[in-house]
């Protein structure tokens, strides 16, 4: 699962005894992952459950097939991402392609809103031109559902944006460096709310087609519990015949390429090989995307796991679920909380290792690490320092020279940590103080209370409890 739906998880968890939505969260995922990601789109893994709080959705509500709307929809990003090269002929065809898809979301989402009785949806990283129709399609549904004057509305939540996101593909980028005619902003009607995860990210905003300003809302981080492995941990480790004395390394990111897993097991490798001249117990490196997400890339990262000869070393997790749970064959698939506390109670660390500086907008792998008091090591990106200052529990990796030297500090500091060494264990303390600083969830309980306040003992779709009627209209994975 990505990280997105897991961080909305987090969002809705820390909330929960609060008073202020009514459960269940209605979730619809049928366009939450690109259309090019053939084994995912539209909802995800076919394997993927979901906490007991959320009422999960996949509609599709166009006649065309599924391999015909990943075309159609992949064709229209392409063509939008170039807009400025287009000519008059294929700027009309584009439209025309656009209102082909957008017409019929615009229908479903009028019929979903009504269904469910939504007070607030919150639309996930949808500005982007991921699905273009489908933004455009909610942008009109909700103007039906909530002309001015009524309350509720739409809270596009954004965690990536055009500039920032430079993902190139094929020489070429996914995205327009900035909106064009043909991506929806926030900002077109009265019921539109944005907030975005960085100060960097409202910057770019400023810039934009659009009086909406947006709102700075952190993410929200996990909670840990008590440093008490339960039954599921111990069988998750023999599932994957690992000895319990070994500490774990998570890679919490996605198999994708700009991930940088390639670099992560490169150092993994190289802090194998000092353990074996120290002659204290190996690390084993648990990745958390599925190697089916992006297969030529995923290739790459298995030639170098067979390369550096540490395949029985590393353990690609297929996607990390929301919740922990027994598949069908009885086998543990632990989430983010129960993975970062084994990480914790092995004396492991956090490997985070980008290799684009401008794609990651926050960066979670070090705070991560932060939560569970385990150190990390980090490549160069761009919006490091002005998210997490300077961590002495932090190892920087500049380039790929850098890496057995910091390799060699990352062990170090696993095994002061190990040890119960006094100035490490004050700096991971301090390093957590200072994540939970600078993610602070209140932000978020500031904003749900008003959003409930809002439609409190209103008309249509209001109701008189004080509570938010919540929906996650998809994610942009």
């Amino acid at each position: 699962m990505s990280g997105l739906l897991t961080i909305f998880r987090n969002v809705i968890e820390s909330e929960l005894g609060n008073g202020s939505i009514e459960l269940p969260v209605v979730a619809d995922l049928g366009f939450s992952w690109r259309p090019d990601k053939q084994h995912f789109f539209p909802r995800g893994a076919e394997h993927s459950v979901y906490p007991h709080w959320m009422s999960t959705s996949d509609a599709v509500p166009v006649e065309a097939g599924r391999t015909e709307l990943m075309r159609e929809l992949t064709w229209i990003r392409s063509a939008v991402a170039r807009a400025g090269e287009l000519d008059d002929e294929e700027r009309a065809e584009l439209r025309r392609g656009v209102e082909s898809l957008a017409g019929p979301y615009e229908e479903y989402f009028t019929r979903w809103f009504e269904e469910h009785d939504v007070d607030w949806v919150c639309a996930v990283n949808m500005t982007l031109s991921d699905a273009v129709p489908v933004t455009l399609g909610l942008h009109r549904a909700a103007a039906r559902r909530w002309p001015p004057g009524v309350p509720g509305g739409v809270l596009f939540w954004d965690h990536d944006l055009f500039g920032t996101c430079a993902i190139f593909e094929d020489g070429a980028r996914v995205y327009p460096a900035s909106p064009n005619e043909f991506t929806p902003v926030p900002g077109t009607h009265p019921c539109h709310r944005w907030a975005v995860i960085s100060p960097a990210l409202a910057d770019e905003v400023k810039g934009y087609p659009t009086e909406l300003e947006a709102t700075t809302l952190p993410n929200v981080l996990p909670t840990l519990g008590p440093r008490e492995p339960g039954d599921r941990h111990a069988s998750f480790l023999a599932q994957h015949q690992l000895a319990p004395d070994r500490p774990l390394l998570l890679v919490p990111v996605r198999v994708f390429q700009v991930k940088g897993v390639e670099i992560a097991v490169s150092m993994f490798a190289e802090m194998k090989r000092i353990c074996e001249e120290r002659g204290t117990p190996a690390p084993c490196l648990l990745v958390f995307g599925s190697l089916a997400e992006d297969p030529p890339y995923a290739r790459k990262v298995v030639s170098v796991v067979q390369e550096l000869n540490v395949q029985d070393d590393v353990v690609f997790l297929d996607g990390v679920p929301l919740s922990s749970h027994q598949d069908a064959e009885g086998r543990w698939r632990l989430d983010e909380i129960d993975l970062l506390g084994l990480c914790r109670d092995s004396g492991g660390a956090v490997l985070f290792t980008p290799n684009t500086s401008d794609v990651e907008s926050v960066g979670l792998g070090p705070a991560l690490a932060a939560i569970a008091e385990v150190p990390c090591a980090v490549t160069e990106y761009d919006c490091f320092e002005d998210i997490y200052g300077t961590r002495s529990s932090c190892v920087r990796v500049r380039d790929s020279t850098a890496i057995p030297a910091a390799a060699d500090r990352l062990l170090d500091l696993m095994a002061k940590n190990q040890q119960g060494d006094f100035a490490v264990r004050e700096a991971l303390k301090r390093d957590k103080e200072q994540v939970l600083r600078s993610f602070d969830p209140n932000p978020w309980r500031k904003l749900l209370q008003e959003m409930a306040n809002e439609v409190s003992g209103s008309g249509s779709g209001g109701k008189s409890d004080g509570k938010t009627h919540g929906t996650d209209s998809g994610t942009s994975y």
